[in-house]
């Protein structure tokens, strides 16, 4: 952001004055000791390590001081935008925003329910492989013991360590630990605190961002708001990429996570890639040159998004086929922070997503919505209940497998990319993954009297060799089949093992060929 100075100069005994702009320099951040640096080209060495190939499965705890007014995601933003629903929402509970701002929502925030390690006892049972902890969202408050900034989750409302407590807790039961970064964008994201009505009583009344005492929250003034179609995602003042860089790093070093998500793409070109390099290079030393890292971010949006930098992060949605390499979908049950009526997926619709995402080569990181006393709404313990009912049968169809030949078949088409979250699927819909000699087929439905998979056919494209054996995972049964020259037909048993979708395991003669294992 330029920097504006007032320069006076004596014309024929008259004194002028005006604004000149002058570019600040752009900051320069330390870089660690090691083989990663922040040029493009050291990053041709990354590898994405095996425990995340293998997980597939993971658990979000996007959770925050926005869970409070039970009103959704970007609440913190949306309560300082007249006519939005938040703003009435907030007009409506806790007054004007003159008055009674984000600032005064924090307190609310209390997570006097919150026991991460029962709720991480849950998640174990549910089939999940690594866990995730919202480390600060756009509401530029840091659930951690932060050095650098004052609004943090020690200082006020739970006065508690949340990133800490859920890091203890994941360690304790063998999880890798990851934390997301949302801080990137807010700099223009929270602009409108600084705003005011337009029309009604109070217009041109400030609101309570705009209060030199809060700054620190709510940033200084700026011309660098975040506009609707998302322009200015990541602001251009070095003196906020420097802030980012220090507190992200605080982050880091202080908790070391095995991942670390950015909401967008890698921010602020070389002072990001200096971060990541740092991550990288710390990760190698604290685990002895073996490098356990996983970096998430986005393709599409602001930032800057290179394959071999990290992981590809898709948002509510998911890629067409199978992505040479590993990738994640992120999503939320319901709403990102819980929202009073919103409606959750399905059990039957997440096993259905995971299944998809799994057979292209992509994990799955799930946020459970809690309540911002960090208990679990009824319907995300469901989801759970029933995720473990499944998981505890079927996760052999999911963890440590690899995309076979090819992903899957059946007659539904769904959209890919971000935010394109769908699928009505059936059970003629079949998602393929593999392991050692053996290909899973998993239902997306439930099936009836038959399973027929053209993909197993001995004339297929895709022809795998003779077949050993087909079971039903978690059925004794055994099972009547025929391969025939245009498909694998599979008699199922009067009652299936789950009541979701399920899957068959079919053994070849030989290690199938999974585009993974390249």
């Amino acid at each position: 952001m330029a920097h504006r100075t007032l320069r006076c100069l004596l014309f024929t005994g008259v004194l002028a004055c005006h604004l000149q702009s002058f570019a600040e320099d752009a900051y320069a951040p330390p870089l660690r000791p090691g083989p990663y640096t922040s040029a493009d080209a050291s990053f041709q060495q990354y590898r994405v390590p095996e425990w995340f190939r293998d997980a597939k499965f993971g658990i979000w705890s996007h959770w925050g001081p926005q869970a409070v007014p039970r009103a959704g995601d970007w609440y913190a933003r949306n309560m300082y935008i007249q006519g939005q629903p938040q703003y009435e929402h907030h007009l409506k509970h806790y007054g004007h925003p003159s008055r009674a701002g984000y600032k005064d929502i924090i307190p609310l925030w209390k997570a006097e329910r919150f026991d991460p390690d029962a709720l991480m006892a849950l998640y174990v049972k549910a089939g999940a492989k690594y866990f995730v902890s919202m480390g600060v969202h756009h509401d530029n408050f840091d659930l951690w013991n932060s050095h650098t900034h004052s609004w943090n989750a020690v200082n006020m409302g739970p006065h508690r360590d949340i990133v800490g407590a859920w890091q203890k807790a994941a360690r304790k039961v063998g999880l890798p630990f990851g934390v997301s970064e949302h801080l990137g964008a807010s700099y223009g994201w929270l602009a409108p605190s600084h705003g005011h009505d337009t029309t009604g009583p109070m217009a041109g009344v400030p609101y309570d961002g705009a209060d030199p005492a809060y700054q620190e929250l709510y940033h200084p003034a700026h011309d660098e708001a975040l506009h609707s179609n998302l322009d200015n995602w990541y602001a251009k003042n070095p003196a906020w990429h420097e802030e980012w860089f220090k507190r992200i790093s605080d982050l880091v070093d202080t908790y070391h996570p095995d991942l670390l998500y950015s909401d967008g793409g890698l921010p602020f070109g070389t002072v990001g890639r200096t971060l990541l390099a740092n991550y990288y290079n710390g990760n190698l030393a604290v685990h002895d040159g073996h490098l356990t890292a996983v970096y998430t971010h986005k393709a599409q949006g602001a930032g800057d998004f290179n394959a071999g930098e990290g992981v590809l992060d898709v948002e509510r949605g998911v890629l067409a086929g199978i992505n040479p390499q590993p990738w994640q979908t992120d999503t939320s049950m319901g709403d990102w922070f819980y929202s009073d009526g919103y409606k959750y997926k399905s059990t039957a619709e997440v096993i259905y997503m995971l299944a998809d995402i799994v057979s292209k080569n992509g994990n799955l990181l799930l946020n459970v919505v809690q309540y911002a006393d960090g208990s679990l709404p009824p319907e995300s313990r469901r989801f759970l209940d029933e995720m473990a009912a499944w998981m505890s049968v079927n996760g052999d169809a999911i963890h440590g497998t690899r995309p076979w030949k090819v992903f899957g078949e059946g007659p539904t088409r769904t959209a890919a990319g971000a935010m394109k979250e769908s699928g009505n699927y059936t059970a003629e819909d079949i998602r393929f993954t593999a392991k050692g000699n053996a290909v899973y087929a998993i239902t997306l439905g439930v099936p009836v009297k038959q399973v027929v998979i053209h993909a197993l056919g001995k004339d297929s494209t895709y022809a795998a060799g003779p077949i050993r054996s087909v079971r039903l995972l978690g059925s004794k049964a055994k099972l009547a089949w025929t391969q025939r020259d245009d498909a694998l037909v599979v008699t199922l048993p009067a009652r299936l093992p789950t009541a979701h979708a399920s899957a068959l395991k079919i053994e070849l003669s030989q290690p199938t060929t999974a585009l993974g294992a390249l």
